[in-house]
């Protein structure tokens, strides 16, 4: 009989967050109200009283709850929740003013420093004065091209306090890319850094900050700070000032929040920009905070002085909902670099030295350190471990037996799922219920995730398109540049009206949990039967020899053909026999649809800032068009591989 890879205890299970929520709900919900499937339904049957008792056992800080929860609730787009609300973000993360820490960081093993919680609420007092001084209003933009450091906390709770709008992206960003998303938005305010570490290597970025500044005109105040505490000459940068210049005239005190409405802007995220110039995405201040509150305090069990550790950079959401936990009065734990240097290890000797609880990381990393052998189980204590979370891709189920059997036995791993479009997630973690091998656990509180066939009807144990039935808090304000809405509604809801079409080809479970087989746009279509790309990975990438794959539909003989690029470890080479066991393995463990009629040895695979593979940009580059936005990308240079490859013109 299957049994779960993981059970939590009783003890641990009275402990968490989302059972005492349960208990405070005990008179309202029907059926057990100690079972989370009969929460579930109570928060989607009865949505305006559960997201109402989220705000009161998450205790929002706001000026004005109203009495409406939720308006149009009919209509997607159009739902509005707590449209009388209002409230400052910022102050919801800055609840706490002891000496307790804040902010943990480190750069790689090059630098090490921490925050109390009061040095980071003066520090963000002063940052939102000098802003202030310099005229920022209300919606105004401010945009971060920054490493994932204390500074880019502070600049973003220093905009937000005010009511500036945040925007960021990473510093291993190309110019081109930088300005294709800042340049939309026309940012007021610039901050950046001088460089970072990755690899145990500086990388000097003012350069390519002075071309960012002389790409958008609409900047007037650059704000330079350096991790390594050094001066630089910035006499080539318009407008620029150190961090010190700009706060040093500014004393630090109470901060004069700005209390604004539920539906205010607050980030402005990008879609991935592999199929053009990235789409802007508007999230609002209320609907942000509260859907993170839900998941980090419920679904993660993120309690007062936890440890919050993501690997994650300032390209990618992750990092918005990183910092959301302090709204958890947890500690924040910043990473800056790579995962490997300076050595593989290096992320659970962070995790050890800070006492994190609860470990965050994409499902490659795993996937990586399963290649390589690594069984931290018997080097690192990871004692404060309670929860590991995955995201970026599918987890598969390898790599949850690797995580019991070589990382840690007792912990809840949370496979997540959502994304930059919700600035959340439609399913993930419960700290209260089993771990099923290769299931994200459940659909989230508040989220009527479906599974929806091509014709809109519902299905429970087959493969569909993942859908979202009613409204939710993190719903996008709509696109930025879009007053007719018409490119959201596009991008959404024509598939099937008046429901969120996410992209995604999934399966719900037996269990109540979720599969997914990667993304819907790029799945792949042979004889017209519809097949997710992570089945193909989870069998090719167990073969040792076999570093990662890609895996496309190329369009032949008036049919689809499924194309497998394999990126080969040090040290071995494709060859027949390895072609052969590929394809016999594919198509015993998967069907003799997936079996790929082609596997080709790359040197690299092209993926995006996020780490994320990028299966449509090869599939236009094996076909000859164009790929929009190469500055998206982190190696634009591998695309060049899979240009005129001579096997592709043959049968």
């Amino acid at each position: 009989m299957e049994k779960p890879l993981w059970q939590p205890s009783a003890d641990r299970v009275a402990a968490t967050n989302l059972r005492a929520f349960q208990e405070s709900l005990k008179d309202q919900i029907d059926g057990a109200p100690l079972d989370y499937d009969a929460l579930y339904r109570f928060s989607i049957d009865r949505m305006e009283e559960f997201w109402t008792a989220v705000w009161d056992y998450c205790g929002i800080i706001a000026k004005n709850r109203g009495e409406a929860v939720l308006i149009n609730a009919d209509k997607m787009p159009g739902a509005r929740f707590f449209p009388d609300a209002t409230l400052n973000f910022a102050e919801n993360l800055l609840r706490r003013r002891d000496d307790g820490a804040a902010l943990v960081f480190r750069a790689e093993d090059k630098i090490e420093r921490s925050l109390t919680w009061k040095a980071l609420y003066d520090d963000v007092s002063r940052v939102a004065r000098a802003l202030t001084a310099l005229g920022l209003k209300p919606g105004d933009r401010c945009a971060g091209f920054v490493p994932n450091a204390p500074e880019a906390v502070i600049g973003m709770l220093g905009a937000t306090a005010i009511g500036g709008v945040w925007t960021s992206c990473s510093p291993d960003f190309g110019t081109q890319g930088v300005l294709d998303r800042f340049g939309q938005v026309e940012p007021t305010v610039l901050f950046a850094c001088d460089g970072y570490y990755y690899n145990g290597v500086w990388q000097d970025t003012l350069d390519r900050v002075a071309e960012i500044v002389h790409g958008l005109r609409s900047v007037e105040r650059v704000v330079i700070f350096s991790i390594r505490g050094e001066a630089s000459d910035l006499s080539g940068i318009p407008g620029a000032v150190t961090w010190d210049e700009f706060i040093g005239n500014q004393d630090a005190g109470e901060i004069d929040f700005a209390h604004l409405p539920f539906g205010h802007p607050l980030y402005i995220m990008y879609s991935s920009g592999t199929t053009g110039v990235p789409k802007c995405i508007v999230h609002g201040v209320g609907g942000t905070l509260l859907k993170h509150l839900e998941e980090q305090r419920l679904q993660c069990d993120i309690r007062r002085d936890d440890r919050v550790f993501y690997f994650t950079t300032c390209g990618w959401m992750m990092w918005n909902w990183m910092v959301s936990a302090l709204a958890c009065e947890a500690t924040l734990v910043l990473y800056d670099g790579s995962p490997f240097a300076p050595s593989p290890s290096v992320l659970f000797d962070y995790a050890d030295a800070a006492g994190v609880t609860f470990f965050g990381t994409s499902a490659k990393y795993i996937d990586a350190l399963a290649k390589e052998g690594l069984t931290p189980m018997d080097t690192h204590d990871l004692g404060t471990v309670r929860t590991i979370a995955s995201t970026g891709s599918p987890l598969v189920p390898e790599s949850f037996d690797y995580i019991y059997a070589n990382v840690k036995r007792d912990v809840c791993l949370s496979s997540i799922a959502g994304g930059t479009d919700i600035i959340g997630c439609f399913v993930g973690g419960n700290p209260t219920g089993p771990v099923w091998r290769g299931e994200i656990q459940k659909r989230m509180l508040g989220m009527d995730v479906a599974v929806f066939d091509e014709y809109g009807e519902s299905l429970v144990g087959e493969k569909g398109e993942l859908v979202c039935t009613r409204p939710f808090p993190s719903m996008p304000l709509g696109f930025w540049r879009d007053a007719d809405g018409s490119k959201y509604r596009a991008a959404y809801f024509e598939k099937f009206p008046n429901v969120w079409c996410h992209g995604d080809f999934v399966e719900l479970t037996e269990h109540g949990g979720l599969v997914i087989y990667g993304r819907s746009d790029a799945t792949l279509n042979p004889g017209g039967v519809r097949i997710g790309t992570a089945e193909i990975y989870r069998q090719v990438e167990a073969f040792e020899s076999v570093a990662e794959a890609i895996c496309v539909g190329q369009e032949w003989d008036n049919d689809t053909r499924v194309v497998l690029f394999v990126r080969m470890r040090g040290g071995h080479a494709l060859d027949d026999a390895l072609i052969d066991a590929i394809r016999k393995r594919v198509r015993a463990n998967c069907s003799p649809r997936h079996m790929p009629a082609k596997v080709i040895a790359v040197a690299d695979i092209p993926r995006t800032k996020s780490g994320k593979i990028t299966e449509l940009a090869v599939r236009d580059i094996i076909h000859g068009r164009p790929v929009k936005n190469q500055e998206a990308l982190a190696n634009p240079d591998a695309l060049a591989l899979f240009a005129d490859i001579a096997e592709l013109q043959t049968p």
